[in-house]
């Protein structure tokens, strides 16, 4: 008879040692009995059978969830409370290749996180969720969860959940498996063997998925608690069997293997219509300005009251850019009131993608008056370029180490017969300075963006104003 050996190993998804606790780098810190070591080592090995260890991303959230990235040795990003599905919307898109598995607790997706699931799931975000539910917050205490069974003691409810004070307890498989776009959901439990080997399968199937291009996966894990609960493992076992899963029927609720999954995904809106383009536009992207080798990147803060067309300008920067082949994002910010409350927008037009559309240190500020100029003036980069809409500067403000262009746009709209253009004019005195587009890729993005029809033979005007006034002026160099 041949000899056999056996081999116990961690999965090569883990990391070697375990950085958590130093006296003990083989073991994980979780309680005796706790659900989340199992759970790790089903996804684990189906990333590592699957091949996908160098693809994957896993977001972690708030909760003994945080600690996945303590031992999964793959792409690791932590998310705030409740605002995982919503990170690992935003990585999927940024890079389609990878697999984003998202890894979240009920206190944390079925409480402060319903509306992130809810709305990845009806988008049909192509990640994978694996919700970890115990029924209670685990590690803040024992509180009450969304998830908490009716009579259940919890720290915020001592006597028991009552249905009359603290509503039913969520089911967030069936109240998923409602919405059209969701591909697979599925709920499990690791109360013993045998359903940890159903589990294992469905883990991944949901994985199997994202790595052929389907849409949402949803693994609910139904997962045992010992110490909060106040038992011994084996006891957890037999209350999860005995009164968690006659709650929460296990079972498949969604597949894509079913033609009602495909038929019910809604259409995709064709490009040139979320961009507001023509079909030509859209279906020829030869037509598009190619980006330019030799363009900088360029941020840009537009700055004012309300009213003054701060916003407007931003969205037609924005759109200068776009048309000129470049990735583009614009931010509004502004207060409650409609006119003369404060207005700001961040303006990025980027060569490659952008990070962020948060301008922190803009090249160019667009101070439409003084109050703007006064709180923005010091957050230009050393070596940036401010354009002012006035004659002068204040006395008393200095600008050292700035390009400062004092240009009178308001007065200059008013004797083109509409001060509502002066924004108009300072887009003018921007493109003479950065020279980052041509007029006529600038005036095709205004007349896309603006809608007042009266305006525009003014506007066109005021642009060229404002290039002329540039041309004859030199900027003002505070000493």
């Amino acid at each position: 008879m041949a000899d056999h050996q056996l081999v116990l190993a961690k999965s090569p998804v883990f990391y070697e040692t375990y950085e958590r606790k130093p006296e003990l780098q083989q073991q994980t810190h979780y309680c005796p009995g706790c659900g989340h070591g199992v759970a790790h080592k089903l996804i684990a090995e189906a990333i590592a059978d699957l091949g996908l260890q160098d693809r994957t991303i896993f977001v972690s959230p708030v909760g003994c969830s945080v600690f996945a990235y303590y031992y999964f040795d793959v792409g690791n990003v932590q998310a705030a409370h409740g605002r995982t599905p919503a990170v690992a919307t935003a990585l999927k898109r940024a890079r389609p290749e990878s697999i984003v598995v998202a890894y979240q607790g009920d206190g944390d997706l079925a409480a402060i996180g319903t509306a992130e699931i809810l709305h990845a799931a009806n988008r049909g975000e192509a990640i994978t969720v694996f919700f970890i539910n115990n029924a209670i917050y685990g590690m803040t205490g024992g509180q009450m969860a969304p998830t908490t069974l009716i009579g259940q003691v919890s720290t915020t409810t001592p006597f028991g959940r009552r249905a009359a004070n603290e509503g039913y307890p969520l089911h967030m498989a069936e109240l998923l498996a409602t919405l059209q776009a969701a591909v697979y959901i599925e709920r499990v439990a690791l109360c013993d063997n045998k359903n940890i080997m159903r589990a294992r399968k469905a883990v991944r199937r949901a994985i199997e998925l994202q790595r052929e291009g389907a849409g949402f996966s949803f693994v609910e894990i139904l997962s045992p608690c010992p110490t909060i609960w106040k038992m011994t493992p084996v006891e957890a076992r037999n209350w999860m069997q005995e009164k968690l899963v006659p709650v929460f029927p296990l079972g498949n609720f969604r597949d894509a293997r079913g033609p009602e999954v495909a038929n019910a995904t809604p259409p995709q809106r064709p490009v040139a219509e979320v961009l507001g383009l023509d079909e030509s536009a859209a279906t020829k992207p030869q037509q598009m300005s190619k980006k330019p080798s030799g363009q900088k990147d360029l941020t840009i803060k537009v700055a004012g009251f309300g009213g003054q067309g701060v916003l407007l300008l931003g969205q037609v920067l924005a759109e200068i850019g776009l048309r000129e082949g470049q990735e583009v994002s614009w931010l509004p910010s502004y207060g409650p009131e409609m006119r003369s409350g404060s207005a700001h927008c961040h303006v990025c037009i980027f060569r490659d993608r952008i990070g962020s559309p948060l301008v922190e240190h803009p090249d160019v500020l667009i101070a439409m008056n003084e109050i703007s100029l006064r709180k923005f003036a010091s957050q230009v980069r050393q070596g940036g370029t401010i354009l002012y809409n006035a004659s002068q500067l204040p006395a008393e403000v200095g600008l050292s180490e700035l390009n400062v262009f004092c240009i009178p746009a308001a007065e200059i709209a008013d004797q083109l017969g509409a001060t509502k253009a002066a924004n108009m004019v300072m887009l003018g005195a921007l493109l003479e300075c950065t020279g980052f587009a041509s007029p006529d890729a600038a005036w095709k993005a205004v007349e896309a963006t603006v809608k007042n029809v009266k305006l525009l033979e003014i506007d066109q005007h005021a642009i060229e104003a404002g290039r002329q006034h540039l041309r004859d002026r030199l900027p003002v160099m505070p000493g």
